[in-house]
């Protein structure tokens, strides 16, 4: 029997800022991502590719081999996108209890991937959304590449739990579900009990989430079919600077 699903609860893309200040969160369809970026379909399809082509992640503390993963960071500034030399992601334990506290260097992301045309505007696209939502300034942006599996059975997209990332906005953006059950997105309000569940199925549609109002986490996936995987685009935007590890004085 096949898996009952709760749908997205889609915004329109004239009430994507007014949904963002209202609820802290917002999820867009394929299409309208396209429109508001200025993207065609086609192009973000093309970057599917790179999913293929991800190296396991090295730190999972849980001993897991199920997750798969590449990492870039950028300064998005006024529309310009400009890529940084690539660095650790590093999160305190208050964010991430599980990874905190860390220097994760990940393998970086493929240069035909973030030197791509429809690449950059997507990025653009999210810079703008922040500066409308917190005013026009430099967006220190990370971007994840994630392919998580059904290697051990089972596959943990958030194996951390409900959280938040340490940074102003985050993105997560569904690339594709293969042969998979779970995976539920559930976003929660920081100071309320309001709260939605629901499962991301389309590719390249899109959860963006204030992460100073909202905790996210996605529920574990397990196979349908043998190999079941589910790609996803995770970027977070943090103003004033990347999160980097504290210098201690000496």
């Amino acid at each position: 029997m096949p898996q009952q699903t709760l749908q997205p609860p889609l915004t329109s893309p004239d009430l994507l800022n007014a949904t963002l200040a209202d609820q802290g969160f917002a999820v867009l369809g394929s299409a309208s991502v396209c429109a508001l970026a200025g993207v065609q379909r086609d192009a973000l399809k093309a970057l599917q590719s790179s999913w293929e082509d991800l190296p396991t992640d090295q730190y999972l503390k849980d001993g897991g081999r199920y997750r798969r993963r590449r990492h870039a960071s950028f300064e998005v500034t006024d529309h310009q996108v400009k890529s940084t030399p690539h660095r650790a992601h590093w999160q305190p334990v208050s964010y991430n209890a599980l990874h905190g506290g860390m220097q994760r260097w990940f393998e970086p992301m493929a240069a035909p991937v973030v030197q791509a045309a429809a690449w950059q505007k997507l990025l653009a696209w999210l810079g703008a959304i922040a500066s409308d939502a917190q005013g026009a300034q430099t967006w220190y942006t990370e971007a994840h590449q994630f392919r998580i599996d059904t290697t051990d059975g089972i596959g943990r997209p958030t194996p951390e739990g409900a959280h938040r990332d340490g940074v102003n906005w985050v993105a997560v953006f569904l690339i594709e579900r293969h042969g998979i059950k779970g995976g539920e997105t559930r976003v929660f309000d920081m100071d309320s009990p309001r709260g939605q569940r629901f499962t991301l199925s389309e590719p390249w549609s899109v959860l963006l989430l204030d992460d100073s109002r909202v905790i996210h986490e996605t529920t574990p996936i397990q196979p349908e079919v043998p190999g079941g995987w589910r790609d996803t685009l995770v970027v977070t935007l943090r103003s004033g600077g990347f999160l980097d590890e504290p210098v201690l004085q000496a």
